[in-house]
C-alpha cells in the first residue's frame, strides 16, 4: 500500500462523553455531527458568545441534565483546565473552535496530557484527528478527507459520491445488519455467503427502499442457498445491461449508467466511448474494446453477441457500453434478440443521444415551434456504405422539419444534393459537429449548398453529426458574418 496522509478510521461514540468548546457556527456543525453519532456532548460556551446556529441547535437537542446519547448539555461558561483533570466525565474526544493560537495550543496540550484525542478547528498543528466530508447512508457512512489540503475538493468529492449511493441504500444496509446472524449461522463461508450477498447487493442499489416482504424473501433465499448443492450455485446465470455512454463527456452519464458500470464484472465498450466514462467503471472489471467504426477494422456484431452470451452464462454481470443512446443506431435490436433467445436477463440504461448534444453545442431547440414541427433521426449511409435509399427523401426535404444525420460525414455532399433535388432550399441552415461534448469538439455552421465543404474542413477522421433545418439559422448567420470578416481581413475561425 502507498503512503497514507491520514489513517481512515470509524470511531464509535454512542453513549460516550465528548467535550465541545466554542459557540460559533463551525462549532455548531461539529456538535451536531457528534450528537448524530450518539455522543453525549458537553458544550462549554458563554451564552452571550453563542452563534444563532449554536443557540438553535441547543434549543433543539439540548438538555439541562446529564446528556443522553445524541443530546447536548450546555454549560454557560468557557472551558477550563479542570475539565481534563477531573474524575467525571471522562471525555472520548475534545474539540475547540477558537481564533486564538494561544488558546488552541493550551487546549491541545491539556487534552494530550490527559490522553484525549483533540481537534482545534482549522488549526492542523493542534489536531490529532479531523472532521471530513460525510456521505450519510447510515449504517453505511462514507468519510472523505483531504488532510486539510483542499476542503472544497473534499466537498466536491462528497457530492459525486452522493449521486452514486441512492438514499434507499440506508434501509437496505439496515436490513443487511438484521440478516447477518442468519447468514453466519446457515451459510458456509465462501461461495454460499458470497452468492447470497451478491444477490442482496443487486437489490440494495434499487431506487426504492426495502419493503415489508423483502426481509422474508431474503430469508427464503438464505434457506434456498443453504439447501442447494455447491455446483448449482457456481452455475448461476449472469445478466447483461446495455448502457448508453452518451456523446462523450463523462458528466453527461446518467446516475443509473454509473451504477451499472460500478457493478460490472465485464465491460464490452465501443471505441467511441471516452476515457472519462471508462474511469467511472469498477476497477476490477474486465474491459474489452469491441468498437465498430466506419472505414475501420472492427469486431463483427456476431462476435460481440457471442461474447455477451459467453460471459453471462459464466455468471458475470456484463455491461455492453455504447456511445450515445443504446436505442438510437446502436444495433441494440440485434443484441436484445440474441440475449433473449439464449434466456439471458437483459436491461437497458438509456443515454443522451448525439442529437441532444448537438442541440446543446449550438444552444438551440431542435423543435423550436417557429421553425420545426417535426424531428427526424436518419442514418447517413446504408448497409452497403452508400446513400440510404429506403428513407422518405421527399419528406426529409420539408422546410418545417429538423433532420439529424448520424454517421453521415462521408455522404455529406450526396445528402445535400439529394435534399436539394427534392426541393429543399440551398440556403437551408446546417450545423456540423465532430467529437461532441469532448475536449476536441469541433463545430461549424452554414448552408445546405456548402455542407460538403463544411464537413471536409472539419475532417472525416472523427465521428460527425449533421443537423439540417431552420432551427440552426442563427448559427448559419454567424457563420456568414465570419465569412464577411475573413474577406475583409478580420476573424479567421471557422468554428462558431
Amino acid at each position: 500500500m502507498g503512503d497514507l496522509a491520514v489513517l481512515p478510521v470509524f470511531f464509535a461514540l454512542k453513549g460516550r462523553h465528548v467535550l465541545m468548546a466554542g459557540g460559533s457556527a463551525a462549532a455548531a456543525w461539529k456538535a451536531e455531527v457528534l450528537a448524530a453519532a450518539g455522543a453525549r456532548v458537553e458544550l462549554y460556551a458563554p451564552a452571550a458568545e453563542r452563534d444563532a446556529e449554536m443557540a438553535a441547535l441547543v434549543a433543539e437537542i439540548g438538555t439541562s441534565d446529564s446528556p443522553a446519547p445524541g443530546r447536548i448539555r450546555h454549560h454557560d461558561r468557557p472551558w477550563s483546565l479542570d475539565l481534563f483533570t477531573g474524575t467525571a466525565p471522562r471525555f472520548a474526544l475534545a474539540v475547540l473552535d477558537t481564533e486564538s493560537e494561544a488558546e488552541g495550543e493550551a487546549f491541545a496540550c491539556a487534552a494530550r496530557a490527559a490522553s484525549i484525542p483533540v481537534n482545534v478547528v482549522d488549526k492542523p498543528a493542534f489536531c490529532d484527528f479531523a472532521f471530513g466530508s460525510i456521505v450519510n447512508r447510515s449504517p453505511v457512512v462514507v468519510g472523505i478527507s483531504t488532510f486539510g489540503a483542499a476542503p472544497i475538493l473534499g466537498q466536491a468529492i462528497r457530492r459525486r459520491i452522493e449521486t452514486l449511493l441512492p438514499p434507499a441504500l440506508a434501509g437496505w444496509a439496515a436490513l443487511a445488519a438484521r440478516l447477518r446472524e442468519a447468514t453466519m449461522e446457515k451459510l458456509s463461508p465462501g461461495l454460499e455467503r458470497r452468492t447470497f450477498w451478491e444477490r442482496f447487493t443487486d437489490a440494495a442499489f434499487l431506487t426504492r427502499a426495502p419493503e415489508a416482504g423483502d426481509e422474508a424473501a431474503a430469508s427464503r433465499l438464505i434457506d434456498a442457498i443453504a439447501a442447494a448443492p455447491e455446483p448449482a450455485l457456481g452455475a448461476r446465470l449472469g445478466k447483461v445491461t446495455l448502457v448508453g455512454a452518451g456523446p462523450g463527456e463523462a458528466e453527461l452519464l446518467t446516475l443509473k449508467a454509473v451504477r451499472a458500470l460500478q457493478a460490472a464484472d465485464v465491460i464490452l465498450f465501443d471505441d467511441l466511448v471516452s476515457d472519462g466514462v471508462l474511469e467511472l467503471a469498477r476497477r476490477e472489471a474486465k474491459r474489452m474494446l469491441v468498437g465498430k467504426r466506419a472505414a475501420r477494422e472492427s469486431c463483427r456484431q456476431e462476435d460481440i453477441n457471442a461474447l455477451m452470451v459467453r460471459f453471462a452464462k459464466a455468471g458475470k454481470s456484463v455491461v455492453r457500453l455504447k456511445s450515445g443512446d443504446v436505442s438510437v443506431f446502436g444495433r441494440a435490436g440485434e443484441e436484445l434478440k440474441e440475449l433473449k433467445a439464449e434466456g439471458i436477463p437483459v436491461a437497458i440504461v438509456p443515454g443522451i443521444t448525439a442529437a441532444s448534444a448537438l442541440a446543446a453545442a449550438f444552444n438551440v431547440s431542435l423543435t423550436h415551434r417557429d421553425h420545426a414541427q417535426e424531428l427526424r433521426f436518419v442514418t447517413g449511409h446504408s448497409k452497403k456504405g452508400g446513400l440510404p435509399e429506403d428513407v422518405d427523401w421527399p419528406a426529409l426535404a420539408k422546410p418545417n422539419a429538423t433532420t439529424i444525420f448520424y454517421m453521415g460525414g462521408r455522404m455529406a455532399g450526396r445528402i445535400a444534393a439529394r435534399l436539394i433535388a427534392e426541393g429543399l432550399s440551398e440556403r437551408t441552415p446546417v450545423a456540423v459537429a465532430a467529437n461532441l461534448s469532448r475536449e476536441d469538439e469541433t463545430r461549424a455552421a452554414g448552408h445546405l449548398a456548402d455542407l460538403a465543404a463544411i464537413v471536409e474542413a472539419i475532417g472525416l477522421d472523427r465521428p460527425i453529426l449533421i443537423g439540417v433545418g431552420n432551427v440552426f439559422g442563427e448559427a448559419a448567420e454567424a457563420s456568414d458574418a465570419d465569412a464577411v470578416d475573413r474577406a475583409q481581413g478580420g476573424r479567421t475561425a471557422l468554428a462558431v
